[in-house]
């Protein structure tokens, strides 16, 4: 392995973290790849402050995937996402096929895929699934759409059925629309107990109510995405205090993420935000290597 110094700029101070803390890696469950024009337009909306971004959010980190790929690998991270995500009918599969060549490129990279309230939904799930795919996202704030539409009921029961995790960004930040907040994921798990969700930025705004939601369902999560970061609390408010607590007990629910590369510091902030909770190495170990690798089985 290269040294530090012949890595990414950024990667000494992440591994200086990392090996402080005895972890032979990081595992981070919430990195986007994505085709090249969609990353742009993706790009094009961070540099616009677009209405799904709803302030400046300069990205520090912007290549080709297989460039960012490589700064993950600098930094040890050992397993990240791609997390497509589609926004209209018919553009699900062109993502899922994308990710699954990715992951065929990448070996840390899970194999990744996305599903929408579309006729042909749970067969392609089933598919995908089938085929080996690790890790589903939905993101309703951008798709649009309720998580309770009809057309994706029998692909919840199928994924339910499956165990296959899915990152949800369901929480109303940074800019809440109709279909945002706890209340329609709520009904989600009353019609399907059994989904393995992994509640993308802690649920944020939402903190309180989406951590009740992991602690009354056994296979739901909550990823770390940007929370506690002092960007995102000017964006999603700050965590509650009175929450730390609760927390620490659902160490084991608890899933580092960190949004890379649509991020506006550096990587590291991420990590040092989460030791400045105070809640001690084994929740930090498990939280940034044992409980991806338990989810997954990596």
């Amino acid at each position: 392995m290269p040294e530090p110094s012949a890595l990414h700029p950024d990667a000494a101070d992440v591994r200086r973290w990392t090996e402080r803390l005895g972890l032979p890696g990081l595992f981070d469950v919430h990195t986007h790849f994505l085709p090249p024009r969609v990353i742009a337009k993706v790009r094009a909306q961070f540099d616009q402050a677009g209405p799904l971004i709803g302030r400046p959010w300069p990205l520090r980190y912007r290549d080709t995937d297989a460039v960012l790929a490589q700064v993950l690998r600098d930094f040890g991270v050992r397993h990240f996402s791609a997390l497509p995500y589609a926004h209209r009918p018919g553009m699900a599969e062109f993502l899922n096929d994308w990710a699954a060549g990715f992951a065929a490129r990448e070996p840390e990279a899970l194999h990744c895929g996305t599903f929408y309230p579309e006729p042909g939904a749970a067969a392609y799930v089933a598919e995908r699934i089938a085929g080996g795919l690790e890790l589903f996202k939905v993101h309703v704030q951008v798709g649009a759409f309720h998580v309770t539409d009809p057309l994706l009921d029998e692909a919840w029961g199928v994924v339910a059925e499956a165990g296959t995790p899915v990152v949800l960004h369901a929480g109303s930040g940074p800019v809440p629309n109709e279909f945002t907040g706890p209340g329609p994921v709520a009904e989600l798990l009353r019609r399907h107990p059994r989904l393995a969700l992994v509640v993308a930025h802690m649920g944020a705004p939402e903190y309180r109510e989406f951590m009740e939601l992991a602690e009354t369902h056994e296979r739901v999560h909550l990823d770390t995405t940007m929370a506690f970061t002092d960007f995102f609390s000017d964006m999603g408010g700050v965590f509650p205090a009175d929450l730390l607590p609760r927390l620490a007990d659902l160490g084991a629910k608890v899933l580092l993420g960190s949004d890379f590369p649509n991020i506006p510091y550096p990587y590291v902030h991420q990590l040092e935000s989460l030791e400045a909770l105070g809640l001690g190495e084994e929740w930090l170990r498990a939280v940034c290597w044992d409980n991806g690798v338990r989810l997954f089985a990596r």
